[in-house]
């Protein structure tokens, strides 16, 4: 391992806090595409199964950032096991509404409800930032954290697809449910490295999306989950149309592990300069990189073609998400984190929502080579939305003395550290 990576690990309790993150976090690859996969088998239905997908992406994004917000106010053990009871629950309920052919209401019912689930990320990364604020090792462990996610993304649809295909369609978000339980109670079990609630005078009344940064951040990763849920949909719709439906998982994987290459780089570096204005070129990399995509969707017909196309578009992801985390740090409140953090996930799940379920109905409409016009579509607004709101990300987003003050909140629970993640001065 790389020396920034082994130095993030020699504190206590970290190796096992964030493998439990990654089995909690496994569910993020899984379950919406094993919806997709389940369904579609069990219906022929691409059109139902991208919006049960959506709705849960939705439900995700609605209940997400309510359950981050107790959660930094009364901690993680306390909110999130009964909270991922919820989720549990009703991902059985539609399992079995699914094997039964229940009509499509309960599907959506079960569906909205499973969305009521803790991010399991946003808590994982808010125990590194009580370990490494203000530090050069915070930059690392983002960046790890990142990787931990794309692995997730390799592994993840390759379990969900294959098992659902090779197995019984309930296979993948069956596995799914068993990786979210045996994570979040394996999380929560480690009282040590958990991030102690402040008392409840010193929080910040009022929402974290007050921040203008963090709302160009939300806005901006709406339609940057646009291009990952249509990725998903259209990939395994076109992987059926050549005949080869399984091999979608892997290509998919291909996707995921350019990220994680670049994830894997971008830690080690020792960056100058402000984050935003990386950010700024990560996402606009992203919009740029569906063109290539959509030419060989189109032009070649090819899986491994596709795969390739794949890989290059990964590359930009991973830096970007990290440069994200740096931001969210400097533009919310310390006691806001983990919400904060939930709310860039929402955005994706919002977007994740609206792109799996206009890719599934332009797949049932015109075909999976011409349904990657989404994923180009939403690619370009991302580019849009990130060079309009980019002044408000430039601007610098510690909350001054008085500014806590006002709020009730002391500067020093108030504010980031005056350093960002990457070890560059805030201002």
């Amino acid at each position: 391992m790389p020396s920034p990576y082994r130095a993030i690990f020699g504190r206590p309790g970290t190796k096992s806090f964030s493998a439990a993150g990654l089995l909690g976090r496994m569910p993020l690859s899984m379950t919406g595409i094993g919806i997709v996969t389940m369904v579609s088998q069990l219906t022929g239905r691409y059109g139902l199964a991208g919006a049960l997908s959506a709705t849960l992406a939705l439900s995700a994004a609605v209940l997400g950032p309510q359950i981050s917000r107790l959660v930094d106010r009364h901690g993680q053990r306390r909110v999130s096991r009964p909270a991922t009871l919820v989720s549990l629950a009703a991902l059985a309920g539609l399992l079995l509404s699914a094997q039964q052919r229940w009509p499509d209401w309960t599907l959506f019912a079960f569906t909205a409800c499973a969305g009521c689930v803790p991010n399991v990320g946003s808590m994982v990364r808010a125990r590194w930032a009580a370990l490494y604020r203000g530090t050069r090792e915070l930059h690392a462990a983002y960046s790890w954290e990142s990787i931990v996610d794309e692995m997730c993304f390799i592994v993840g649809p390759i379990l969900s697809i294959g098992l659902s295909t090779a197995w019984f369609p309930e296979a993948g978000p069956l596995l799914a449910a068993g990786f979210l339980a045996a994570g979040v109670l394996w999380l929560t079990a480690q009282r040590a490295t958990e991030p102690v609630p402040l008392p409840r005078e010193q929080h910040t009344k009022g929402s974290a999306l007050r921040s203008p940064g963090l709302r160009v951040l939300v806005g901006t990763f709406v339609a940057t989950g646009g291009i990952f849920g249509a990725v998903d949909v259209v990939t395994v719709a076109y992987a059926q149309e050549a005949g080869h439906k399984a091999a979608a998982s892997l290509v998919l994987a291909v996707y995921a592990l350019g990220s994680c290459v670049a994830g894997a780089v971008f830690g080690l570096l020792h960056l100058a300069g402000p984050p935003a204005r990386r950010w700024l070129v990560g996402v606009v990399a992203m919009a740029m990189s569906m063109v290539p995509l959509q030419l060989a969707a189109s032009l070649s017909g090819s899986l491994v073609v596709l795969g390739a196309a794949l890989f290059l578009a990964g590359l930009s992801v991973a830096p970007t998400m990290v440069t994200t985390m740096a931001l969210v740090e400097e533009h919310v409140p310390r006691t806001q984190l983990t919400e904060g953090m939930t709310w860039t996930s929402t955005g994706l799940a919002v977007g994740v929502a609206l792109g799996s379920s206009a890719a599934g109905s332009m797949v049932d409409a015109a075909g999976a080579a011409h349904a990657y016009l989404v994923p180009l579509g939403a690619g370009a607004l991302a580019a849009v939305v990130a060079l309009t709101g980019y002044r408000w990300l430039r601007r610098g987003g510690v909350p001054s003395a008085a500014t806590a003050a006002a709020s009730g909140v002391p500067s020093s629970a108030a504010s980031p550290a005056a350093e960002h993640p990457d070890g560059t001065r805030a201002g």
